[in-house]
């Protein structure tokens, strides 16, 4: 349970409980996350029950990181809602890069459907058009996934010049470049001009989700609020790069447990990369701060433990949503009469054996 004080903070309290059901009675409570930074973690014992582990104890896997490689099956499902009229759905279709394999196990899609590649990143797309007979039907897509983890690289990109473009929630505006050109000060190289602002956004954010201004990826919400989700963190550095010229870019997708081997995820993560020293350098900025052992190591890298679906923001796809740009794909962006309809998606994963390995 997520509880806020009169100033603002959030306490994300655990209440632990025994006897049987319907007469059950609270044993314990404990303050288990203080504005998004964690006291403990858990840890799966080999009989399915689960125990506390310290902050200062606990290892990379028990914060969420995988090593080497990872391999998982990846179920994307959600509902059509009860339809009146026809309606139109666009969903993200991760895809195979140097550092995930993808491959398509089954799908299962009412109405029309047909793959789109948007305009200006190249992310395939599913784009589906319903009718009210569809009412109620399952959209099921399982994937086959392996991943490495990521490290910089080198990649024979020719136009850096768009990763410095403005995009719709992410402004170029006097605001950032002054904050920016503040933080990297006497910083020489764009490397450590990078990291001096990655280092600002940890110290200058919270991670906290309250009302509905977070989560839109929104640079100027997090700068002026201090608060938001992993894409206002990665929104908010991806403005202060491009204002002093390092090419930086975004991508969404989900990361997959360490501490169990199949169940539901908890929703969509995003993550950021920008260009120095003629390499792409990983960030995740937002687990850097709810982990601060692993600030280090969130900048460079991303762990094996995820699944890309999809790069950049403001995508443009023919045809698209009357509204215009998707802001970013992740959830399905269902459109009726219109008008843009909120719909619930489950995300889901089984590993065929222990997590991790190395790479081979």
């Amino acid at each position: 349970m997520d509880l806020v004080d009169v100033g603002g903070d959030i306490y994300d309290v655990d209440f632990f409980m025994s006897g049987p059901p319907g007469n059950m009675t609270v044993t314990e409570t404990t303050v288990h996350k203080f504005n998004g930074q964690p006291f403990y973690t858990w840890e799966q014992d080999e009989d399915r029950s689960w125990h506390r582990v310290a902050m200062e104890n606990a290892t990379p896997g028990h914060l969420g990181v995988i090593n080497g490689s990872d391999e998982f099956e990846f179920v994307y499902r959600t509902t059509v809602p009860e339809l009146t009229e026809s309606a139109r759905m666009w969903l993200p279709v991760p895809e195979t890069d140097q550092f995930q394999t993808v491959k398509l196990v089954s799908m299962k899609v009412p109405g029309q459907h047909r793959f789109l590649t948007d305009r200006d990143h190249g992310n395939q797309i599913l784009f589906v058009e319903l009718e009210p007979r569809d009412s109620g039907q399952t959209v099921e897509i399982r994937y086959h996934v392996r991943r490495h983890e990521k490290a910089c690289y080198a990649e024979s990109e020719a136009d850096l010049g768009k990763f410095l473009q403005p995009a719709r929630l992410v402004p170029d505006n006097d605001e950032f470049r002054a904050e920016a050109e503040q933080v990297v000060a006497g910083k020489k190289s764009d490397l450590v001009r990078a990291r001096a602002l990655y280092d600002h956004v940890i110290d200058k954010m919270r991670y906290i989700k309250i009302g509905d201004s977070y989560g839109h990826g929104d640079a100027v919400y997090a700068c002026d609020s201090g608060t938001g989700n992993c894409t206002d963190f990665h929104s908010y550095f991806i403005a202060l790069a491009r204002s002093v010229d390092i090419p930086a870019r975004f991508a969404i997708g989900a990361a997959i447990p360490s501490s169990r081997d199949e169940g539901r995820i908890n929703g969509y993560h995003c993550w950021a990369e920008f260009y120095a020293d003629d390499k792409w350098w990983p960030v995740d900025i937002s687990e850097g701060d709810k982990y601060s052992s692993l600030a280090t190591y969130y900048f460079g890298h991303h762990p094996a433990n995820r699944v890309e679906f999809s790069r950049g923001r403001d995508l443009v796809v023919e045809p698209g949503p009357a509204v215009g740009s998707i802001n970013f794909l992740a959830y399905p962006v269902l459109e009726v009469g219109g008008e843009t309809v909120k719909i619930a998606v489950e995300f889901s994963f089984t590993r065929p054996g222990p997590a991790g390995g190395s790479e081979g």
